[in-house]
This record gives structure tokens, sequence and C-alpha cells, in this order.
């Protein structure tokens, strides 16, 4: 799903609202989180799960064509991690089917 098909569910869900009321909206929560995340903050959205930042130190790499050693510089990254809710919803809809075993 991309942002725009998520407004426009959305505004399914709530048709009192004007699509472009609603587009401002997810853009505010989106633009709020990576404000967060661009100070070092920690974003929790309960039940669905934490936005934080990961610093990954600088390395030695590979170039995989020749195999010539590259640096590669620190870098922060985006890290997300699920809420047990979601991992919960998602893992329950799978783990209705029993599992096959061959003991042939």
């Amino acid at each position: 799903m991309i942002k725009s098909e998520l407004v426009q569910r959305i505004a399914e869900h709530n048709p009192h609202l004007y699509q472009r009321d609603v587009e401002n909206i997810v853009n505010a929560i989106l633009d709020e989180i990576v404000e967060a995340l661009a100070r070092g903050d920690r974003v929790e959205l309960r039940g669905f799960g934490a936005f934080s930042v990961k610093h990954r130190p600088a390395r030695a790499g590979r170039n995989p064509r020749t195999g010539a050693h590259v640096p590669v510089e620190q870098k922060t990254v985006p890290f997300f991690k699920t809420g047990k809710e979601m991992r919960e919803r998602l893992n329950r809809d799978s783990g209705d089917a029993a599992p096959t075993t061959d003991t042939a």
C-alpha cells in the first residue's frame, strides 16, 4: 500500500472528512515521526510498534564486482520494531493452519 492508497482508504472510512484533509493529517503524522527521529527521539505507537534510530559505525566493506576493499562511513538508519498486539494479530492468521510433517 502506498501513501495515496492509505489516504483514500481512510477517507472512505470517514466520509465526513474531505480527502484533502485526510491527506494533510497523514502527512502531519508522518512528518512528526520523521522530525522526532531526526532529533534522535523514539516514537512509540502502542499496539502498532516503535520507531527509533540506530547508529551504524564506520567499517571496511567490499566491492562485490571487483573484490576491492572500500571504506563505508558511519550512518544513522531508521529502525522499526513491531508491537506485541500487531505481532499477535499477524501470527494469529498464519498460526491457524496445522503444520504438516512427513513421517515417511
